[in-house]
């Protein structure tokens, strides 16, 4: 991994992403460098949070550094791509967060350069990203190894082809607040039977967290894992009964599928 990297934006994400290579240790706050374009107390505050090194001149960043994520909203990402174009080098490598930006509109606004696509998602905070990574012809085998060891510091990272990106969007870029809304769900049943609001949330959070470790960890198929703790006529099959009936997992695909689409229609707009 080089020994430096530049953020070109300092909201949410930036934040997300900083947050997930300090706590992994791989890299220190000395070696970050951020830069606000717009809004200064964002990058004061993401100073003082963290410890980076804060820019205030977009110039400096590009000669400091030599890999530059960029998060910023794709409406911004494509508004100042050819406004920093001249400050670009062949050795710098292009990274962008920003949803329904293709490569091919990256290109366009600044020309033939090394360009990664990576679509993270906001549990870099603690550790547990999952994110994927797409190149063009430009990124070597070596770089594309670099910038995947970056997001695996703080989670998981696929290489995927810019194709599944849409499909990417949908089941885990949007998709942590899919799971809130379940965990919200699920506190507000027990609520309902009368467990208090904060152990609700705990043992509805650890849940979710635990069954998903089970997927990871034992490499079984979810169906079989759901089938394992459902006994005949037991508790378990007659919620999983309830939840058919009222299209739980039609309403999960479908909107994975709204996400997906609408990432699509994203990228036509910014065409």
């Amino acid at each position: 991994m080089k020994s430096t990297i530049g953020f070109y934006g300092a909201g949410n994400m930036a934040q997300a992403i900083i947050a997930g290579l300090l706590s992994s240790e791989e890299m220190s706050a000395e070696d970050i460098f951020v830069y606000n374009h717009r809004y200064q107390p964002t990058l004061e505050k993401v100073e003082k949070q963290y410890g980076v090194q804060a820019i205030l001149n977009e110039k400096d960043l590009f000669k400091k550094v030599d890999q530059i994520i960029f998060a910023v909203k794709p409406a911004i990402l494509l508004e100042v791509l050819p406004k920093i174009k001249k400050l670009l080098t062949k050795e710098h490598l292009v990274i962008s967060i920003a949803s329904g930006v293709s490569i091919a509109q990256i290109t366009q606004a600044i020309g033939s350069h090394k360009i990664v696509r990576v679509m993270p998602n906001t549990p870099a905070m603690v550790g547990e990203a999952m994110s994927s990574v797409s190149v063009n012809d430009k990124v070597s085998s070596e770089e594309i190894q670099e910038v995947t060891k970056i997001f695996r510091d703080f989670g998981k990272a696929e290489v995927v082809p810019e194709t599944l990106i849409s499909a990417v969007v949908g089941v885990s870029g949007s998709a942590p607040a899919y799971v809130y809304l379940f965990i919200e769900a699920l506190a507000d049943g027990a609520v309902a039977e009368g467990m208090p609001r904060k152990e609700a949330y705990e043992f509805a959070s650890q849940t979710v967290l635990g069954a998903a470790k089970m997927v990871l960890q034992t490499k079984s198929h979810p169906g079989e894992l759901k089938d394992a703790v459902s006994s005949p006529g037991g508790t378990t099959i007659a919620a999983v009964e309830s939840l058919e009936k009222n299209n739980f997992r039609a309403s999960v695909i479908e909107a994975v599928r709204t996400a997906a689409k609408k990432d699509r229609e994203m990228s036509r707009k910014n065409d």
